[in-house]
């Protein structure tokens, strides 16, 4: 019973930890929610309605409207470069009060959104390489063309998928569908006319072959029956904008956009005006991944000694614990996290909070599983011996059997901080603005998808390899 009470304390102590934690992460969000700001979603891989410059700050139509009817309307934003299914998911979930990243309104999504009065009205056109020999839908019959997710040109294309008998492949980014037709695996793309034709000002070499079709108004869009109050802040904001004429300001500062003369296409000077920004990222990754691995080593190490005592509902609590997260993938568990327990619970969590939740749990898992095994790789006769000389279990375990086994899993902690670094990437679909999430924001301006992804990977490696040296001179060290 001692034994039991003891662990009892341990798994009380770590909850209430983590509830602290939480609370001070999310506390700067109460203030906020004081000061009527409105946490709003948005895509910003879809210029020219969301991108960043090259300053990397954030624009477009939808950026510069939503701003300026915030300030028409005397309320603040917080805008969350979340992504498009990200956004669509948060508004779902409660996460955020509202997203504006190029949505047409559909029947479909007015079963589950309120929207706004239109603010475009867009219509999707077809694209192909410029030496292509497609010049037609007709032309498409057997062959394979790239669509964005969600967009209105994925919904165009698949509602005439069968008349012109074509196949469909599916890219969560633009740059990916550009880049698709480019290297010929798909012969053409659909999309937004205005997206297209500032893909092509900015150096992607394709071309536009039929007449915009299908116009569907986009609109701004919150959870169906929720803040109505921001709703018609903004359909206000909107008309006081069309009477002032700053609406059409908008428009034609982004839709007339021209290639930045300071926007070069060179590996080098990619790096160069993007080198504070990919810095920031990978901060932003390193200090997730330090959070991470604290919380999920204090988790890994409590589980890992509740599979080793003798007392059966523990262990068989961390065998549970173990296989459950050990076998959800990275990207369902951080999806849960942050839309689909808000959803059941109606607390929001922060996408900070819930990436280092997300991660002590699946690296957390891991470090139990060998945390465990450790300990049972130590000589069973040893605990029997120690035992037999009168030392408690607790006792016997702490100077017995855990030196040894924490001379296994010392190289294990130092893998698993390198595994944790390259999950964080996961992270990027609840819209944590760390490494990979700001490579995608950058090729979103200037298209340059290999040089810098190559960028972003280079990064990766070089500590990557710091941290394996790392590990291989902590095994030579312990003559593991």
């Amino acid at each position: 019973m001692k034994q039991h009470s003891k662990a009892f304390r341990w798994l009380i102590a770590f909850t209430a930890g983590i509830i602290v934690a939480l609370g001070l992460f999310a506390a700067p969000l109460k203030s906020s929610a004081a000061e009527k700001t409105y946490q709003i979603g948005t895509d910003v891989t879809f210029p020219p309605f969301e991108y960043a410059n090259d300053n990397n700050k954030y624009v477009g139509i939808d950026i510069d409207l939503m701003k300026a009817i915030a300030k028409d309307q005397h309320f603040k934003v917080d805008i969350k470069p979340i992504g498009f299914n990200g956004a669509i998911q948060a508004v779902q979930s409660g996460q955020i009060d509202g997203m504006i990243a190029g949505m047409s309104i559909t029947p479909e999504r007015k079963g589950s959104f309120d929207f706004s009065t239109p603010y475009y009205n867009s219509g999707v056109v077809m694209a192909v390489a410029q030496n292509s020999k497609v010049k037609s839908l007709s032309d498409l019959r057997g062959k394979n063309v790239a669509v964005k997710t969600g967009t209105t040109g994925a919904q165009y294309a698949q509602s005439i998928q069968k008349k012109y008998g074509f196949t469909i492949s599916t890219f969560d980014d633009s740059s990916n569908v550009y880049e698709n037709v480019l290297t010929g695996n798909s012969v053409a793309c659909f999309d937004d006319e205005p997206v297209l034709k500032y893909a092509i000002t900015q150096g992607t070499k394709l071309q536009v072959v039929t007449k915009p079709a299908e116009g569907t108004p986009m609109g701004f869009g919150v959870k169906k029956g929720h803040n109505a109050e921001l709703l018609k802040k903004f359909n206000t904001g909107l008309a006081n904008l069309k009477k002032n004429g700053q609406y059409q300001k908008i428009l034609d500062k982004y839709l007339n956009v021209k290639k930045s003369a300071e926007d070069t296409h060179s590996f080098w000077g990619i790096l160069k005006q993007n080198k504070t920004f990919l810095w920031e990222g990978f901060l932003q990754t390193l200090w997730l991944t330090i959070i991470s691995i604290v919380f999920a080593t204090i988790f890994g190490v409590i589980f890992g000694l509740f599979g080793v005592l003798p007392i059966k509902f523990f262990r068989g609590l961390s065998s549970t614990v173990i296989y459950l997260f050990r076998g959800m993938p990275l990207l369902v568990l951080a999806l849960f996290i942050y839309t689909g327990i808000p959803t059941l619970t109606g607390t929001k969590i922060p996408a900070f909070v819930a990436g280092v939740i997300t991660l002590m749990l699946d690296e957390g898992a891991y470090i139990a599983a060998f945390v465990k095994g450790g300990i049972e790789s130590v000589d069973k006769g040893q605990m029997e011996a120690a035992r037999s000389l009168g030392l408690p279990f607790g006792k016997s375990m702490r100077k017995i059997i855990l030196p040894q086994g924490v001379k296994l899993m010392v190289p294990s902690f130092i893998n698993q901080f390198i595994i944790t670094l390259k999950d964080t990437s996961i992270l990027s679909v609840i819209g944590i603005l760390e490494l990979t999430q700001t490579g995608k924001i950058i090729i979103a301006r200037n298209l340059e998808g290999f040089k810098v992804w190559a960028m972003v990977a280079i990064i990766y490696l070089v500590i990557i390899t710091l941290l394996t040296w790392l590990s291989n001179w902590v095994k030579r060290r312990a003559k593991i």
